[in-house]
């Protein structure tokens, strides 16, 4: 059985209902309207849920019945990016510009049918999320230059990832091993994608079933200690040993 929930009108810590009931065509579609307000958007990826939409599209809510993910050790840095790394001019920095980096992965330009869903709406909301202390971002910078990032929701021990963006060689790539490396000392068991693309497939993404990540998500919600969530430097010698 499927079952296709309005949320038109429903107040903002309205439930969700259960992913099982998601459509299978569109697969993974669950819900339609409502907000995006800070408690609605972390009531929706605590339960495996994810917005996704565009300009003219009210907002739609997804669980998809595969779910692309990386396991922190699984996370793959072959030997020609390893030796970039070691070379590279970029320093990285966590939670320094989460509304620059949101911002870039909206406006970047892309190729040919891969048009920004990260809307201006979204972008407020995200930014009040990360505010909140729910969304968080990793900085790539070249001098004072910000040349790649990723930002995302951290739920527990699982980093569901948003968008990632690079305006130089392996800054996204760079933003990703520094996303896993900085986190996994503190619990990190779970690097969500949502949906899979062949970039991060070659870094070492999988598809497991929705059940599967479910399970993984309510496994998986301690908080990691604040200290690991604070802006910071981070060292660019530790990413991509």
């Amino acid at each position: 059985m499927s079952y296709l929930l309005d949320l038109e009108g429903t107040p903002k810590d309205f439930s969700f209902p259960d992913t099982s009931l998601a459509l299978k065509d569109p697969d993974g579609l669950l819900a339609v309207g409502g907000c995006l307000s800070v408690e609605r958007l972390y009531n929706a990826y605590k339960n495996g849920i994810f917005p996704w939409y565009s300009e003219d599209d009210p907002i739609l809510w997804w669980s998809p019945s595969e779910r692309a993910v990386i396991f922190p050790d699984d996370l793959y840095v072959n030997r020609s990016l390893r030796k970039f790394f070691r070379k590279n001019p970029y320093r990285v920095t966590l939670n320094s510009a989460f509304q620059r980096v949101i911002q870039a992965c909206a406006y970047i330009p892309r190729g040919p049918g891969n048009g920004t869903w990260i809307t201006e709406e979204m972008i407020s909301a995200y930014v009040a999320l990360h505010h909140a202390g729910y969304a968080h971002s990793i900085e790539i910078w070249q001098d004072e230059a910000l040349v790649g990032g990723l930002y995302g929701v951290l739920i527990g021990q699982i980093f569901c990832g948003e968008s990632m963006f690079s305006a130089e060689p392996n800054a996204s790539k760079l933003a990703l091993v520094a996303l896993r490396n900085h986190f996994q000392p503190a619990g990190l068991t779970l690097i969500d994608c949502q949906l899979e693309n062949q970039h991060l497939i070659n870094m070492g993404a999988i598809s497991i079933t929705r059940e599967a990540f479910i399970k993984k998500l309510k496994l998986s919600q301690s908080p990691i200690a604040k200290k690991f969530l604070q802006a910071t430097e981070l060292n660019p010698l530790d990413v991509g040993n």
